[in-house]
């Protein structure tokens, strides 16, 4: 598998166009899109953001950024001349959560700053919103940052976490991170973080249909399962992971159980299409590349009952 980057390239700043896909409302009012990556913008390596951003220009509807938006460091001058002048175009429409890379100055403060009220309140950087029948859940998992709390049953973002989701019973449930529970990434530690079965038991008692992430820098998909990962077809939580943004690529290790769709050699967006009780998920790869994944599945709680 190709697990190499573009050649390095400075970026040069480019004047911001008007998003030509702005519209986040449904022609029908029941049906939305929710479309995005994770690990993007690398200034040393521009194009792979520049050709992700490109596949945005063409479809409308709220962007997912799931963290790591601006390599290495996450610092004011790194969003302005490399997450800005490729993803930034379509800032406004953008509901974004934090990465490792965010915190490499400590609090994610440049993060904070760049998205201001879009990105929760300022030093949780977790929070949520609703698309239609569909509530969506940004989470913060990176549970060892200053001032976060953890991650932990009892922690602030747990408790916050239990209580939204209870005050959303009928909802279907999606949410999105940077960190993943499961990943075949060839590092484990790298690639899994069991800190995070607390988040996913408060998503499976509330039977949250989908959870997306980034961090490891390659697409994978699994099938429904349960915090254990124990596979759950009925009411079990579908995870993709979709570290295309642009950024690089990472090697992916032995599939783990579950796991039944990897790329790792593609960039690309992941496209959602969500209706009431039910999604489909389109991998969409940039242009000269021809790996693409797709489904669709039913919200658990949703799901008609077996005869």
């Amino acid at each position: 598998m190709a697990t190499g980057c573009s050649r390095p390239e400075q970026p040069s700043v480019i004047e911001h166009r008007q998003d030509p896909s702005p519209s986040q409302t449904s022609a029908d009012g029941q049906t939305y899109t929710l479309v995005g990556a994770g690990d993007i913008a690398g200034c040393e390596n521009i194009e792979g953001a520049r050709a992700t951003a490109k596949l945005l220009e063409r479809i409308p509807g709220t962007i997912f950024a799931a963290g790591d938006l601006a390599y290495e460091r996450g610092t004011a001058a790194e969003f302005q001349s490399c997450y800005d002048t490729t993803w930034g175009e379509f800032k406004a429409r953008t509901r974004p959560v934090p990465g490792n890379h965010e915190y490499a100055e400590g609090s994610a403060s440049a993060y904070f700053q760049y998205w201001g009220a879009q990105a929760g309140p300022a030093g949780k950087g977790y929070y949520s919103y609703d698309l239609g029948s569909w509530h969506i859940v940004a989470l913060n998992t990176n549970c060892i940052a200053r001032g976060l709390g953890g991650c932990a049953k009892g922690s602030p973002e747990e408790e916050w976490l239990r209580q939204d989701l209870a005050g959303h019973p009928d909802a279907c449930v999606l949410a999105y991170s940077h960190q993943a529970l499961f990943s075949s990434g060839l590092l484990k530690t790298h690639a899994i973080h069991p800190e995070l079965k607390e988040f996913w038991q408060d998503l499976y008692d509330a039977h949250a249909a989908l959870f997306l992430v980034g961090h490891e820098h390659s697409y994978e998909r699994f099938a429904p399962q349960d915090p254990e990962g124990h596979s759950e077809p009925d009411r079990g939580i579908r995870e993709i992971v979709v570290g295309t943004g642009g950024r690089s690529h990472d090697p992916l290790g032995f599939a783990i159980a579950n796991s039944e769709v990897r790329n790792a050699s593609t960039y690309g967006v992941l496209k959602l299409t969500l209706t009431p009780g039910h999604y489909v998920w389109q991998f969409i790869p940039v242009e000269g590349e021809s790996f693409t994944d797709s489904g669709s599945g039913e919200c658990p709680n949703h799901a008609s009952p077996k005869s």
